[in-house]
């Protein structure tokens, strides 16, 4: 059964890149929906982007979407990961910014907001999108690849120059409960040394030790460290989920990310959706929304959570 969020969910912050005060609306939408960006403003009046791959316009270290109107909307991926580990199907963000705004650099202040006003079914089968074969993307020296499984898995792994990251490897095997604690948490991160060039290609304006974790050479720079040892290579698959749900549904495949980044996980997608036979529509077994109280006590148990 398809599902979404039991009332108007409301946050604010600053967007990453932007460095404009953003306040962000989740509403419930009716099934079949699907996630819709809505833009309001008095600059763009109404604009409407659906949260689909084919409405990319930028992936230069953020997921940027644009309306057919030319109207952008920057730095979806942590909220679409939220909403893909949570199953929500169908929701109306509205966005008064230019950008999702950043809240502590990780998904996990959208999942706990969400679950605090709650998940509800909205009737309709729910489908997800069945690998049938093989399908893969190389870029300079990274690759993602979606293999036929009978659940989604992900296998990711980065490598940085920088010892204070190196080369990380984790293993997602569902986007059930342990995604919730493992992938949430992890915030987004940059090299010290690259601050400058992001702020001349007018990026990361709103950055700071508040929403991302910052490193140089072999230090964390943030005054509590890391909320995880491994959390460089969580976030990087978190933001594989969320740039993955663009595709519009669940995918059942097995996942392998070696050095992701946003482009490449987006010509993933545009590969799978053009090679002939690649993938299928599969109804997914009826299911009861998640009990929210549960989950956000979970969420906090993980060991190594700060």
């Amino acid at each position: 059964m398809q599902t979404t969020v039991a009332g108007c969910v409301r946050l604010q912050g600053i967007g990453l890149h932007s460095g404009r005060e953003c306040r962000l609306n989740i509403c419930p939408a009716e099934a079949g929906r699907g996630i819709i960006f809505r833009l309001v403003g008095d600059a763009v009046g109404i604009a409407e982007i659906p949260a689909r791959h084919e409405f990319i316009a930028s992936t230069a270290y953020r997921t940027e979407l644009a309306s057919t109107e030319g109207v952008h909307l920057s730095t979806v991926e942590h909220l679409m990961a939220a909403l893909a580990v949570l199953g929500i199907d169908n929701a109306v963000v509205e966005v008064d910014g230019p950008e999702v705004p950043a809240m502590d650099g990780s998904a996990l202040p959208f999942a706990e907001a969400i679950l605090e006003t709650g998940i509800r079914p909205v009737g309709g089968r729910r489908h997800a999108i069945r690998v049938l074969r093989q399908v893969g993307v190389d870029r300079d020296g990274s690759s993602v690849r979606l293999f036929p499984a009978r659940d989604f898995r992900l296998a990711c792994a980065i490598e940085f120059s920088s010892p204070a990251i190196g080369r990380q490897e984790c293993i997602v095997e569902s986007l059930g409960l342990p995604a919730v604690w493992d992938l949430l948490p992890a915030r987004t991160f940059v090299e010290l040394e690259s601050v400058e060039k992001l702020r001349k290609m007018d990026l990361a304006r709103g950055g700071s030790l508040e929403n991302a974790v910052v490193v140089s050479g072999n230090k964390v720079l943030n005054e509590n460290g890391l909320r995880f040892t491994d959390e460089f290579v969580l976030h990087k698959a978190l933001d594989v989920v969320g740039d993955l749900y663009l595709a519009g549904a669940p995918i059942l495949a097995h996942c392998v990310a070696e050095r992701p980044g946003h482009g490449i996980t987006s010509q993933l997608l545009s590969a799978l959706f053009s090679t002939p036979g690649a993938w299928t529509w599969e109804e997914m077994p009826l299911t009861q929304p998640r009990d929210g109280a549960i989950t956000v006590r979970q969420m906090e148990s993980r060991p190594e959570m700060v």
